[in-house]
């Protein structure tokens, strides 16, 4: 049997890169047929009732303006109620038929309990879910200090889409509704720095296409997968529980720039309404794939070359024990776009 496995480890990867190389051709022209024919039967989701998460800045915003000019029925949900209530209006003006603000922590079951079910006693039903929570960071994991951040890294970016999906699922099951998620690039490619965000991304991606096959058709799922996206958390910004704008000492100086939200939402928003299964903004991500699966030392001496040493860091503040601010208290992750007054965090990706 060793022999065996010996011999198809040599045989099996060559000649399936042989393989796809003669299918690719025609594989190309049957995904055209299909986006299409997709395109042409794209859902119509006028009236139709879509509960965002994570709504009150980056993708989840843009998101909801996307479904609000197809003239649908919002439920946006967030921590940041003051937040919500700008985005409500603007969604309006753009065209939504209704829009409801509903202030919640997608991390913890019951209160997605609550928001669900108050969207089925106004709305009678639910046809798009999407989970646009996420929460990354920028720190070395030998750096961290502080271990409390660890569990809410992984609840912001796992749990805060699980949760929502289990409490919806028995009523887009009613519908044959959609969930769509909000993953990343990360989910299987490695970069430095995003440990713990690389790891609740690979587990939140296997989750959805494990359920994709556990639904059937009965209700579908778009996965969403994004390289570097400009929002809100790349300028070093971050909001307090109250909604004031803070920015990191370190950060002040830095500008950074990235793939534009609005166009990633606009992608997310149509291919959902085609019923894609996933979306990829940009899609030459897709490259690294191959050399992950089948010459994976040639991607990590790739990256070892491009990508900074040890000592060139710029070190993150998450559960360091570092100070942010001159003169300011340490301050605790406790959730998308929160702090309270204990340990320090600085995040720097958040859509």
């Amino acid at each position: 049997m060793d022999l065996f496995n010996s011999v198809l480890n040599w045989v099996v990867p060559p000649a399936s890169l042989v393989m796809l190389a003669f299918a690719w051709p025609a594989l190309t022209f049957v995904t055209g047929c299909e986006w299409l024919y997709n395109l042409f039967n794209s859902e119509i989701v006028e009236d139709k009732v879509v509960i965002i998460t994570g709504a009150s800045s980056g993708i989840g915003e843009q998101i909801a303006y996307e479904y609000a000019k197809r003239r649908a029925n919002l439920v946006l949900v967030a921590r940041r109620q003051n937040r919500l209530r700008v985005i409500s209006e603007n969604a309006r003006r753009m065209g939504a038929k209704h829009v409801m603000n509903i202030a919640a922590d997608v991390v913890k079951e019951e209160e997605c309990r609550r928001f669900i079910s108050e969207t089925i006693s106004f709305y009678g039903r639910v046809d798009h879910l999407v989970n646009t929570v996420s929460l990354g960071h920028t720190f070395y994991f030998e750096e961290v200090t502080d271990t409390s951040v660890f569990p809410q890294l992984l609840d912001i970016n796992f749990w805060g889409n699980v949760y929502p999906t289990y409490v919806a699922l028995p009523y887009l099951r009613q519908t044959n509704g959609r969930i769509i998620v909000n993953a990343s690039v990360e989910s299987w490619l490695p970069l430095p720095r995003m440990s713990l965000y690389a790891a609740a991304k690979a587990a939140l991606v296997n989750f959805y296409e494990t359920l994709r096959l556990e639904v059937n058709h009965e209700v579908g799922i778009t996965i969403a997968t994004h390289g570097w996206i400009g929002s809100e958390m790349t300028g070093g910004k971050f909001m307090l529980e109250e909604g004031a704008e803070m920015q990191w000492k370190e950060e002040r100086e830095v500008h950074v720039t990235g793939g534009s939200v609005e166009d990633f939402a606009r992608l997310i928003v149509a291919g959902a309404c085609r019923g894609d299964s996933y979306v990829k903004y940009p899609s030459w991500y897709d490259i690294f794939l191959l050399y992950r699966v089948f010459a994976p030392k040639v991607l990590n001496w790739t990256f070892r070359l491009i990508l900074p040493t040890q000592g060139g860091r710029r070190t993150s503040l998450v559960g360091t024990g570092r100070p942010l601010l001159e003169g300011t208290p340490p301050r605790r992750l406790i959730g998308p776009n929160t702090v309270s007054q204990q340990s320090p965090p600085r995040q720097i990706k958040m859509e």
